[in-house]
């Protein structure tokens, strides 16, 4: 096997340990946290606060910083562009997700904020994950993207239900 095709292969642990602590250990911790104080508040509540709080809010916030900051790593790692060309692409994906993130973290202060960054993050996350089956991952780091994007859907999209539902 060539050195670039085993390059491939590698998984970054610390994309991973991010995705996981973002996206599972950091909300949970904060929902039973949460949930000791706020007793009357039901889980489905207290998933959309802390979910839209670490898994969008967080995650595309210090996504978008890296991606403006440095582009190459999205490129490289996530999707195997090697086209430096392509980095003003990502910058500006970059920015799109500073803007929803800093929208999702606020949405901790604001409230009312919190079903439309919901709907946005989770729809943004949503299409991002089932393009991301439609390309067929190429990498595992494209797999640990792809099925973190379909999960925070789908939690995001059970927290809308619920809201809307009441």
């Amino acid at each position: 096997m060539k050195r670039e095709n085993q390059m491939d292969l590698k998984i970054s642990k610390i994309y991973l340990s991010s995705i996981l602590l973002l996206m599972l250990i950091l909300p949970i911790i904060s929902i039973v946290i949460d949930s000791r104080y706020h007793q009357d508040h039901d889980l489905i509540a207290l998933a959309g606060k802390w979910f839209v709080f670490w898994a969008v809010g967080v995650r595309l916030l210090l996504a978008g910083v890296r991606q403006a900051a440095k582009p190459a790593f999205t490129l490289q790692e996530i999707f195997h562009i090697k086209n430096k060309e392509s980095e003003v692409i990502v910058r500006e994906l970059g920015f799109a997700n500073i803007c929803f993130g800093i929208t999702s973290v606020l949405s901790i202060l604001i409230s009312e904020w919190r079903p439309a960054a919901a709907f946005v993050g989770g729809l943004y996350m949503g299409i991002a994950g089932v393009y991301h089956i439609i390309k067929k991952p190429v990498s595992p780091n494209e797999v640990i993207a792809m099925v973190s994007d379909i999960y925070i859907f789908i939690v995001l999209a059970v927290y809308l239900y619920g809201y809307f539902v009441k």
